[in-house]
């Protein structure tokens, strides 16, 4: 199985992710997620939403969504917007837009969600994913992605 690393992770596709997010301990992902190499991780996952987009799913959402991803290096958080509008998804790391909902969760979390590992709603619930704004795109937003299931 492939290490845990921006390398590794540029080589593979999402159902490889998957399974290695699944495969990976968590006290691994979190000491990777709170290196040097985080942003790498965040920027290459993040790189792939729009080719995971669902427009057909999607119908006429508008939305900017805003991904505030915790526990960087010296308790920093990295924010990534996602701007869902005209049937196309764009992602970049400088949010300039006011969001429609704001998400913020540690690295192990977003991971989970992303890699189809960890129920979004469930985690909404017991606190480990915070949501402000729209809730009702937050309770949609999993299902406007194709995301693979380790």
């Amino acid at each position: 199985m492939t290490d845990f690393s921006p390398e590794s992770l540029a080589t593979i596709g999402p159902k490889e992710f998957a399974a290695l997010v699944k495969s990976t301990p968590d006290s691994k992902i979190s000491e990777v997620m709170s290196s040097d190499t985080r942003g790498k991780i965040l920027d290459e996952v993040f790189g792939r939403m729009p080719t995971l987009f669902r427009a057909d799913r999607a119908g006429s959402t508008q939305a900017v969504i805003h991904w505030n991803i915790t526990g960087g290096p010296g308790g920093t958080t990295d924010t990534y917007e996602t701007v869902i509008e005209n049937g196309a998804c764009t992602v970049t790391n400088q949010p300039v837009r006011e969001p429609k909902l704001a998400m913020t969760m540690d690295p192990l979390v977003f991971l989970k969600v992303v890699s189809g590992d960890g129920n979004p709603m469930m985690m909404f619930m017991t606190g480990k994913i915070k949501a402000k704004g729209d809730l009702g795109l937050a309770a949609q937003v999993a299902k406007l992605f194709d995301i693979p299931k380790g």
